[in-house]
């Protein structure tokens, strides 16, 4: 459906944006407020000798001065708890916080940082993911063995977590392939950089706390605050004005509790704002650097019969949400491929570099890359077209994965063919431009969350939701479900959301989840209120509830529109006794069992409402320097049914961009120091509106009843998925071999197709 046939609707959040009248954190100021600059490590690994936060502490206009001295002594993170919110004894990587200042101004702030002593012993650095995984490397965390580590995790020397699918007998099949092809592939790491940097301002009255923050979860920025501070959750109050973006990077626990301590300590509300080198250096979500090894065995007709791989995550110093990593990495090397036999493994590997988290779709663009340029290497073995040989190989229905799932009605097969119609693949074109073609999937995420739906008296409604806005659109789409169960229009309703205090739980905006989880919710709440409007109606109407129908904002009987009490009526006769309300919480459904051995999966083996995409891009390259051009994509997304079809292909297209960013010039630069060397835009290239390509997106309508509400699965990150693998296809369809590291920057190209020529 192309966008000028979906029907339009204005979002809720809209007009505050579009005009510059909506509050995002940073423009929060309360009376008598100070300002808030931390003192980070500087160096990647060492150890504490000295602490003086005297000097610091003694400056005029500065109230409070913190270390880990002034806060609970808490060990914490999810699964893996390993760190502490100020360094003790050790810090791991430089831009970890070893002290906290609010002072009145900025300025002030700054210099009382800045005059805080730290003086260290250097301890070895650990940078190398192989060699920190070798026996007898220095260890990032010496007392890792005692770390209170939950749920399905294997823990080694270095290794935060270890995951493995096994399914079959792979040496028994390598040894009956007629080829068997090993490839190895390395992708550096990268930043979700979101335009807004993240903000946080923190006020107490009496016992307890208001925190304004910019996250993604702003449930579990409340959680982490009552555990790191031992506080009660009723005594901690989380609200997120507009979000600037967050591409994952602003999910998690952050400096929440740190603003909030220092506004205890301070008597005085307090304000973080981080510039863009903190934004950069700081926070413990970026996408992770990786290393891929795989082996595959195919037959020589092109039939896919096993599969080896072996992957290491670059954890960093951290573990932050990352322990479910390399589940996720181990069935992207998979990928969505049949095959009688699977042996992967994955571990995430402790490093002294920033630690790794929830950037969008994590492991996920990295592994795929990996895993696409692989299977143009096999196609190319067994002498067949790629599309072709993907075609022979992939899921479909009824047909068993690489972990033993065996899946329902799924659109792969259709989005392959969707894609590749649509682009230039195929076509006589000038020998510095080619067709790369990629395909992936992404599970969805289902989980507890709940939502309130209400009709006021005047007949207008509200949803009140614990979900996220991340500029996504998937809250304002929430609208969209009550309107259609209620009988209005999505206009109809306000929002309250982002805020504690106000809405059930959610999960927030991290796995593509909120439609998803969130929208079932409104939607049982919804019918809740609509049984209500019914019963209301039929009393008037003189009918029996179930034949009461709600459309065009009135109650009418079926096959009688002319008999009808509209919903206004029907607000106001309920405000006099039982009020308009229903409750949701989106009974999650259960995951699908699976059939292979998996260690460490953390529940991720098998897939509820998986995605699945096809991307065909149109690439140029300039032979003199390596630089690569993107001209056009064509993606073709099986994501379920599609509820709001604006919003998707605006997932679709960000997505897309993003993944060129990735693809192409977007990389983490780390010195003999393993700390950063291009941590500003100067140095660290995103792409702008200048670099973005034609973009045709289609989607496979599919429903999928394990899944959201109607059938939706999620969306949001699996656009980011393939792009950079059909991207690499293309290269190396004119360079004559795959690009092996990530960003396949201009110097990269340049060096391969050297290589090759020489």
């Amino acid at each position: 459906m192309a966008i000028a046939e979906v029907p339009r609707f204005v979002r809720a959040d809209g007009p505050d944006k579009v005009t510059g009248s909506g509050r995002y954190a940073a423009d929060i100021n309360l009376t008598g407020q100070l300002v808030a600059k931390f003192r980070y490590a500087g160096v990647s690994h060492a150890r504490i000798t000295k602490l003086d936060t005297s000097a610091a502490s003694a400056m005029p206009g500065v109230f409070a001065v913190l270390t880990a001295a002034d806060v609970p002594d808490v060990i914490y993170s999810p699964v893996v708890p390993d760190r502490r919110l100020f360094a003790k004894d050790v810090v791991r990587f430089e831009g970890e916080l070893v002290a906290a200042v609010a002072a009145v101004d900025a300025a002030t702030a700054q210099a009382a940082a800045d005059a805080i002593v730290v003086e260290y012993e250097d301890l070895p650095i650990v940078d190398d993911l192989e060699a920190a995984m070798a026996d007898g490397s220095p260890l990032v965390h010496q007392d890792w063995e005692s770390y209170a580590v939950t749920g399905d995790t294997v823990q080694r020397p270095n290794v935060a977590s270890f995951s493995s699918i096994e399914k079959g007998d792979v040496d028994a099949a390598m040894a009956n392939a007629d080829h068997v092809v090993m490839s190895r592939y390395v992708a550096d790491g990268c930043h979700a950089l979101p335009i807004e940097p993240r903000a946080v301002v923190a006020q107490w009255e009496g016992e307890k706390v208001t925190i304004w923050t910019s996250t993604q979860v702003p449930f579990d920025a409340r959680a982490g605050v009552c555990e790191t501070l031992q506080m009660p959750a009723s005594k901690v109050r989380v609200i997120v004005p507009h979000l600037g973006g967050g591409f994952g990077g602003k999910c998690g626990f952050h400096f929440e509790a740190h603003v909030a301590a220092l506004a205890k300590a301070a008597r005085r509300p307090v304000k973080l704002v981080f510039s863009r080198q903190e934004e950069m250096v700081a926070p413990d979500r970026r996408r992770e650097g990786m290393i891929v090894d795989i082996t595959s065995g195919v037959k020589a007709d092109g039939t896919l019969v096993a599969r080896s791989g072996w992957i290491a995550i670059d954890n960093g110093a951290y573990t932050a949400d990352a322990a479910f990593f390399p589940q996720l990495a181990a069935m992207h090397v998979a990928g969505p491929y049949a095959m009688e036999a699977v042996k992967i493994e994955a571990s995430l590997v402790y490093t002294n570099h920033q630690p790794s988290g929830s950037v969008r779709a994590p492991t996920a663009p990295q592994a795929c890359w990996a895993l696409e340029s692989h299977t143009d290497e096999l196609a190319a073995m067994v002498g067949m077209d790629p599309v072709e040989f993907r075609r022979a190989n992939i899921v479909d229905e009824g047909i068993e994965g690489a972990a033993g799932q065996v899946y329902g009605e799924i659109g792969l097969r259709r989005c392959l063919d969707a894609a590749v119609e649509a682009s230039a693949y195929g076509d006589d074109l000038p020998d510095n431009e080619a067709v790369g073609v990629a395909i992936s999937w992404w599970p969805s995420f289902p989980g507890p969350s709940g939502a309130y739906i209400k009709i006021d008296s005047d007949g207008s409604g509200m949803v009140i939701t614990g979900a996220q806005e991340c500029g996504t659109g998937s809250v304002m789409t929430l609208r969209m479900l009550a309107a259609k169960e209620l009988g209005m229009e999505p206009e109809d309703f306000q929002l309250v959301y982002q805020d504690t205090s106000a809405a059930p739980y959610d999960t927030g905006a991290t796995g593509s989840q909120t439609l998803l989880n969130n929208g079932r919710a409104v939607v049982e709440g919804a019918r809740e209120v609509a049984a209500q409007l019914r019963d209301l109606a039929a009393d008037r109407l003189e009918a029996a509830p179930d034949d009461i129908v709600l459309a065009s904002g009135k109650a009418h009987v079926s096959g009688s529109p002319d008999k009808a009490v509209s919903i206004v009526e029907l607000a106001g006769v309920a405000a006099e006794g039982e009020m308009l309300i229903g409750k949701g919480s989106g009974t999650p459904p259960e995951y699908p069992s699976v059939s292979a051995v998996c260690v460490g999966d953390q529940g991720l083996a098998g897939w509820a409402g998986p995605q699945f995409a096809c991307h065909a891009v149109h690439v140029r390259l300039d032979r003199e320097t390596g630089v690569v051009r993107v001209l056009d994509v064509s993606a073709a997304h099986d994501s379920g049914t599609i509820i709001n079809p604006v919003a998707a292909h605006g997932q679709v297209e960000g997505g897309i961009m993003m993944g060129v960013g990735q693809a192409l010039t977007e990389g983490t630069q780390y010195g003999d120091d393993a700390k950063q060397r291009n941590t500003g835009l100067l140095e660290y290239k995103l792409q702008t509106a200048a670099d973005a390509p034609t973009i045709h997106t289609e989607f496979i309508e599919i429903p999928d009843p394990n899944a959201g509400p109607y059938g939706a699965k999620g969306l949001a990150e699996a656009p980011n998925v393939p792009t950079a693998a059909a991207i690499a296809n293309g290269v190396a369809k004119l360079v004559g071999m795959p690009v092996r590291q990530l960003p396949m920057t201009a110097e990269r190209v340049w060096m391969t197709s050297e290589g090759m020529s020489s």
